[in-house]
């Protein structure tokens, strides 16, 4: 083997290395700092109202019901938002493309909070009423993200794909949406990430999750609760977010 080749593949080696030492750094990050809090907690001694809060069972059930309203929330987020983005993105539709925009801007305009309690005077309590303000809060990234990203598509691709007799439906979905699907999914991160900070709010609905440890933690003046409830949502947050960047990494058009 020559000098030239041995050199070459010694410059090539870390090139494949760095992505993956960049995925994994997150999680690993995650997993110390889950670590941490899992042996700082161990130290101390909880009264009653803390064991009650602090046991595998309540913390399983609370991620369960994060997750839950999260996952729900992003896939009615996915179904409304990026139907509007494409229609906003179209020239003919330029004169409602800003009512679009309105829209979505309201649920980042009025707090979260706010809307929760209109929701709950029409709604009540429950589940679903948290979806309202989770999916008010987070359409606004993705419906923002879809326009732009199909606007962008360079047109002399779209005169190809008419020259080779595609219909409009097939432009929208093989060229414009594919190429479209780095920014949707920019805007999908940001979504969720979002969505896992406010889902915390769905305690005040009786909707669950960790915002329950957090409000209580605070209520009974119990700090190891609100602790533990605010790492743990925050751990959520940056494992979704991480994930957010595979997809975006893999789903990516080949050649972008």
């Amino acid at each position: 083997m020559s000098a030239e080749t041995l050199y070459a593949g010694q410059a090539r080696t870390p090139g494949r290395r760095l992505p993956i030492l960049r995925h994994l750094f997150t999680p690993a990050a995650v997993a110390v700092v889950l670590i941490a809090l899992y042996a700082w907690v161990g130290t101390l001694e909880l009264d009653s109202i803390e064991q009650r809060s602090l046991n595998r069972a309540v913390i399983v059930a609370k991620a369960v019901e994060h997750l839950q309203m999260t996952i729900a929330a992003t896939i009615l987020v996915v179904a409304i938002a990026i139907p509007l983005g494409v229609v906003a993105s179209r020239a003919r539709n330029r004169l409602i493309a800003p009512v679009i925009l309105t829209i979505g801007n309201l649920g980042q305009a009025v707090p979260c909070i706010g809307l929760l309690v209109l929701a709950t005077f029409l709604m009540g309590v429950g589940f679903q009423t948290a979806l309202v303000g989770l999916v008010a809060y987070a359409v606004l990234p993705v419906l923002r993200n879809t326009m732009v990203g199909v606007q962008q598509v360079d047109p002399a691709l779209i005169e190809a794909a008419r020259g080779m007799g595609m219909t409009r439906g097939q432009i929208l979905r093989r060229v414009e949406l594919k190429l479209a699907v780095p920014a949707i999914l920019a805007g999908l991160r940001t979504a969720l990430v979002l969505t896992v900070g406010v889902a915390t709010l769905g305690a005040f609905v009786a909707a669950g999750g960790f915002g329950e440890l957090i409000i209580n933690g605070l209520k009974l003046n119990r700090m190891p609760v609100t602790i533990v409830g605010g790492v743990l949502t925050a751990a959520i947050a940056f494992l979704i977010d991480w994930l957010g960047g595979l997809a975006e990494h893999l789903l990516k058009p080949r050649g972008m």
